[in-house]
């Protein structure tokens, strides 16, 4: 059986999930509208943000890796922290990058982390409701770096 018995997802995860993307949305949404001087200020601010969101997934992981759920081996508690780490790393090399480049880089491991999450659920180490909050949030998050870095 499952640690994580239920599919719904908790009403906090919910609207915290949902408040998470504000910025995502109204960042990539103000870009077609700004002038020539304010768009790049506006796409470092998402670029910014969703480094740090990029980083706050790895984190997941860092607890998922370490919470003291069931016994991992050695090597699947290292692969699991490497794992942890990883997004942060990705979130950092965007950062350094800017610019579309940046922005599509975190579109990209928003959807790497998106499957690692689906592994982890069907492994029963995250939580059966996580898919149903981490795919539509994940849609959202991807759609709006990859506009703001066209826009």
């Amino acid at each position: 059986m499952p640690v994580y018995p239920t599919t719904a997802v908790p009403s906090s995860a919910a609207w915290l999930g949902g408040l998470g993307a504000v910025p995502f949305i109204a960042l990539a949404g103000a870009m077609p509208f700004l002038d020539e001087a304010t768009r790049p200020l506006v796409a470092r601010a998402l670029l910014t943000y969703g480094a740090s969101i990029l980083s706050f997934l790895g984190g997941i992981h860092w607890g998922l890796a370490i919470a003291p759920l069931r016994e991992a081996t050695p090597a699947n508690l290292a692969a699991r922290l490497i794992l942890s780490v990883t997004p942060s790393l990705a979130a950092w090399v965007a950062l350094l990058i800017a610019g579309p480049a940046g922005l599509l880089l975190l579109a990209f491991a928003v959807v790497a982390m998106l499957f690692a999450d689906l592994r982890a659920t069907r492994l029963g180490e995250a939580p059966l409701w996580y898919p149903r909050l981490r795919i539509p949030l994940s849609c959202v998050v991807v759609a709006t770096l990859v506009f703001g870095a066209l826009a």
